[in-house]
């Protein structure tokens, strides 16, 4: 990463288990008994807690602040150099920033609020790269050099300030990052990267990274986080299958909530899509008379007969398949694998079998035969595609020789007989009593799952073809499937969660401080002053007059925003012609919020700090409804100038935008525009998967 200017603290070693633990840290005891805002948390947090490298001057408006963690306990003599984690803060001056405008606030409805002055870069990198991570490789041999040294000691190779600057800025964009999260100096920040152990980490998970990310927001008094959710699960898109067996996102595990949907969509119509999808019922997709099984059909009979309780919807088969995969993650709770054990052979040639394996394999086919409803035979075949994932080949045909008249559960014995049109062998239970010879093995597996290869296996082809909309099976009543593939791509464009941070501190009574909520509106607004930004909060001392609260609002927007630096409060709104030498408490008694109204001095050309959506001028008025940017690809009229989606004007994601197209709004076949880099087809795609910020994936 990058290093400071400013030499306050030398890192240094430490042991192990003087090192903040990454699972506990920070506690809720770390924070300010005093209600504080996070531009003054952020500066407080860091003093305390982390330390700043060897100092160097190249890059001063890109300051490096690192934290050294433990993971757990460590100090049981092992090596713990593999269990202990580097977060680096960096603190990046916006108005010298290359990239000043956020994509992120422009495409989750943040996009009318100030560019702020700050932007605090919160990143733990890849596993090997976080402790001593200040060095870079040269650009011509790829030794590895500390960024204080611009001459490479093996090649004598000189790095321009320009190159390294360009490795700075590529490493704030890596991708490989385990936790990446920016906070603006007004509270609100955006959750960029999480990469647990799918993701490359060798000791942090995707929950203990979203645990600590958690706690630290909570600590620094963040206000609101957006997530844009394109992770990834078992290389499936994890926000549909989420929300499909939970209701709502992974990230809704820590309280993210639908922040904004592309095209329009709504709350409601994102709990509607859950709703519809999760509760297809499975009956749709079994075989209807006497038509042969499908493999879709016998995975889902086969689960069906795995499972101890009734699977009557998506919901009930996918929440049965992620459980067995959790399970069988843990060696402790595998009785059996799901594949079969080499049998051992006798002296004469003679396969033997383990009575566990063929009790196994026994109960899968009871439980099949149990879930046929009334007295209809199950074909030798059909029987052998269901539980076919539960051992060998050569296993299964063994038990299927053996399994006329076996005794299965509750007094019901096993029938066969052949088919009279067919000659096939079938199946079906009946009452009885008969005495049967069975395998003798009192402690035969009631539970025989598949292994874990093969239930990821099934999951993949379930996902394509009962949930993803571009896959999914061609289905009767049309009604109802095309009803689905509406509520799955619904899922799939409810990419923006936000978490609403509600701070106890804020809102309770304090008889030491005084805190408010302070609104500005500012007057005469020319077009280079920005918006009304949203309110800060400014802490005074009790015996504060009205003088003070002014002076302290003006420092807080002049602090925050780069647009108001030169701006000064003048009066309360409300309390025209109230005496400067008033106190506070006084004055606004119980009252937690207050409007100051001021104007900015002289003009100083920040209008291009007006707002995070940058100073182009652009209207979005699409035939979905929206009406702002949404991240998703969009083109512009050559006549009337107005974006629209290129999925809403009938082009694919896939394909190129036409020469020609008739525009909804004109009704005439005119020109669009694509026109490069200020093209919202290319700054606002790029959100949608194909950019820089597209591939900041998110792997739980």
């Amino acid at each position: 990463m990058v290093v400071n200017g400013m030499p306050v603290k030398r890192m240094k070693r430490r042991v192990t288990a003087d090192l903040y633990d990454f699972l506990s840290f920070p506690s809720s005891a770390s924070g300010s008994s005093v209600a504080m805002p996070f531009r003054a948390n952020i500066r407080s947090f860091l003093t305390k807690h982390a330390l700043m490298p060897p100092p160097t001057s190249l890059f001063p408006h890109l300051m490096t602040w690192q934290i050294v963690f433990r993971v757990g306990n460590t100090t049981d003599g092992s090596d713990s150099s593999s269990a202990m984690v580097c977060l680096d803060v960096v603190e990046e001056d916006v108005a010298r920033s290359r990239s000043i405008y956020c994509d992120q606030c422009r495409v989750v409805g943040w996009s009318g609020h100030p560019v702020c002055s700050k932007r605090y870069h919160f990143i733990i990198k890849a596993d090997g790269n976080s402790i001593g991570g200040y060095h870079k490789p040269c650009v011509r041999c790829g030794d590895s050099l500390h960024l204080s040294e611009l001459r490479c000691k093996s090649c004598s190779h000189v790095t321009t300030t320009d190159d390294l600057e360009d490795w700075v800025y590529h490493q704030l964009e890596d991708t490989t990052h385990l936790l990446h999260g920016v906070i603006h100096s007004n509270g609100y920040g955006h959750l960029l990267r999480v990469n647990g152990r799918e993701g490359g980490s060798r000791v942090l998970s995707g929950c203990h990274i979203m645990d600590f990310w958690d706690r630290l927001c909570q600590t620094l008094a963040v206000r609101k986080v957006s997530v844009m959710d394109v992770s990834k699960k078992y290389g499936l898109e994890y926000r549909l299958l989420h929300a499909i067996t939970k209701g709502h996102p992974w990230y809704g595990d820590w309280g993210y909530e639908f922040g904004a949907g592309s095209f329009a969509l709504t709350n409601d119509a994102y709990k509607s899509a859950v709703e519809t999808l999760s509760s297809l019922p499975l009956s749709i997709f079994l075989p209807q008379g006497c038509k042969p099984s499908t493999r879709l059909q016998d995975i889902i009979s086969f689960y069906q007969s795995l499972s101890k309780s009734e699977l009557v919807n998506i919901k009930d088969l996918f929440c049965l398949l992620m459980r067995l995969i959790h399970d069988a993650h843990k060696p402790s709770s595998r009785v059996e694998d799901g594949t079969c054990k080499k049998p051992r052979t006798s002296s004469y040639g003679v396969v033997l079998w383990s009575r566990a394996d063929v009790g196994r394999v026994e109960e899968a086919m009871f439980r099949v035969l149990r879930a046929v409803s009334g007295s209809n035979w199950v074909s030798c075949r059909a029987l052998r595609g269901a539980v076919c994932r539960v051992a060998c080949p050569e296993l299964l045909d063994h038990c299927l020789m053996e399994l006329g008249g076996k005794l299965a559960a509750e007094g019901m014995v096993v029938n066969s007989r052949r088919n009279p049109d067919s000659d096939a062998l079938e199946f079906r239970l009946e009452p009885g009593t008969v005495s049967v010879t069975t395998t003798g093995d009192d402690s035969r597996v009631a539970n025989c799952p598949p292994s874990e290869e093969v239930l990821k296996r099934d999951l993949k082809f379930l996902y394509e073809f009962m949930l993803h909309p571009q896959t999914m099976l061609s289905y009767r009543p049309d009604l109802t499937r095309n009803l689905a593939i509406g509520s799955a791509e619904k899922l799939l464009d409810c990419k923006q969660f936000v978490k609403v941070y509600k701070h106890e501190k804020l809102s309770s009574g304090n008889n030491v401080v005084v805190c408010l909520s302070c609104q500005l509106e500012v007057v005469d607004q020319s077009e280079e002053i920005a918006p009304d930004p949203p309110a800060e909060l400014v802490v005074l001392p009790l015996n504060a007059t009205v003088s003070d609260l002014k002076m302290e609002a003006s420092k807080a927007f002049q602090e925050v925003y780069l647009a108001f630096r030169r701006f000064q409060a003048e009066e309360l709104f409300g309390y025209g012609g109230v005496e400067d030498s008033i106190q506070v408490k006084h004055l606004l008694g119980c009252t937690e919020s207050v409007r100051v109204r001021g104007r900015c001095l002289g003009k100083n050309g920040l209008s291009k700090f007006r707002a995070e959506r940058g100073i182009e001028r652009w209207t979005v008025d699409c035939i979905c409804g929206a009406k702002d940017d949404d991240g998703e690809r969009m083109l512009a009229c050559d006549v009337c100038g107005v974006w629209q989606h290129t999925r809403c004007s009938g082009i694919k994601d896939s394909e190129a935008v036409p020469a020609k197209f008739v525009c909804y709004r004109c009704r005439e076949s005119l020109h669009m525009t694509r026109t490069g880099g200020q093209c919202k087809d290319e700054t606002v795609s790029s959100l949608g998967g194909t950019g820089s910020y597209g591939k900041s994936l998110t792997t739980p």
